[in-house]
């Protein structure tokens, strides 16, 4: 639940050289210490007001599909003002963790000193995305990089997040298009009812459980063919920029909020093969 209906920016990481997750304590007292040292700097997010910052380093061990994957990390920064009562709730300000759903392949072809989490995921102010990601880098050999998520992968969650069951939701699905080769930003929303959308994709998926880029781009045509047909203009030409469902959205520039726990395992999936074919 905690992982859910946050905006969180993706990433790749290229494999963390001898991390380990039996020092996740002695990491969290390392990384605090950085965060402090950099506030000296003058890089405080609130100017003017002295802030503790806390900083905890955890596992995630149910986002594993099997025993070769590697625990999930947690980064978690919260924060209390000096000012305020000891026993006082602390707020957290930023998240951020790592994760390698079905990523063996990636794995097996790593030196031993080696960890493979290639997808990160941050939600908070970007000042400590960056702080955390130097931190990383700086310890752990690895690089990170912004992960943008094309036209055509967006087209795929489309059509895998229509084909998924949820109870009770009268959530339409969304795509956002934008027109290129214009003096001006101009966007164009394509929203279907969520129940016309199933009955088109079912009418196209071949073989439940499987789906092939074929199906996918009938799919996508299908809805084209249609849009055109009311309002003449050729979707095709367009650029896929955003896809929004009861399942999940997700933004080209590598943006995605995750709502339904049940299909949060195959969305990592997804996303860490995107990763790991950028790190590749």
């Amino acid at each position: 639940a905690f992982l859910l209906r946050k905006q969180w920016t993706l990433y790749s990481v290229t494999p963390l050289y001898r991390f380990s997750d039996t020092r996740l304590r002695d990491y969290s007292r390392l990384l605090s210490a950085f965060i402090a040292a950099e506030k000296q700097k003058g890089l405080a997010v609130e100017v003017g007001v002295e802030l503790d910052i806390k900083v905890v380093v955890s596992t995630l061990p149910e986002l594993k599909v099997s025993d070769q994957d590697q625990a999930a990390i947690l980064v978690q920064l919260s924060l209390r003002s000096p000012a305020s009562p000891k026993n006082s709730e602390e707020k957290l300000v930023w998240s951020g963790w790592f994760c390698c759903v079905s990523g063996d392949h990636l794995s097996e072809t790593v030196p031993e000193d080696f960890t493979c989490l290639p997808l990160f995921l941050a939600n908070g102010a970007e000042c400590y995305t960056s702080i955390v990601g130097s931190w990383f880098q700086k310890n752990f050999d690895c690089c990170f990089r912004r992960l943008t998520i094309s036209p055509l992968n967006l087209s795929w969650m489309a059509a895998m997040w229509t084909g998924c069951k949820v109870d009770n939701t009268t959530s339409a699905m969304e795509l956002v298009f934008s027109v290129p080769h214009l003096p001006q930003r101009l966007d164009i929303s394509y929203a279907i009812h969520p129940e016309d959308a199933k009955a088109l994709w079912d009418t196209v998926q071949k073989t439940p459980g499987e789906i092939t880029q074929e199906e996918v781009d009938v799919f996508m045509d299908c809805l084209y063919s249609h849009f055109h047909r009311h309002f003449k203009i050729h979707l095709s030409a367009a650029k896929l920029v955003k896809v929004s469902t009861a399942i999940a959205s997700a933004h080209c520039d590598g943006i995605i909020k995750f709502l339904q726990s049940q299909y949060l395992i195959g969305m990592l999936m997804l996303l860490t093969e995107l990763a790991i074919s950028q790190i590749q």
